[in-house]
């Protein structure tokens, strides 16, 4: 999967604040995902989080 920093992931589940909706703030072996209802930040494992993602949308380019 082609992930990028900026990202906002729609999860399978939803973060106990009601979210499901996650902004990528770090790619590599583990994503920093940052909660888009909360701003609660978690580290969650490549693997794991592949297997979660319903939805990618690409954040535009700043012109």
């Amino acid at each position: 999967m082609d992930i990028q920093i900026g990202d906002i992931l729609k999860l399978k589940k939803q973060h106990p604040c009601g979210s499901s909706q996650w902004e990528v703030l770090r790619v590599g072996m583990d994503f920093r995902l940052k909660c888009l209802g909360c701003g609660h930040q978690i580290m969650i494992p490549r693997k794991q989080a592949e297997k979660y993602i319903r939805q990618i949308t690409r954040k535009e380019p700043q012109e």
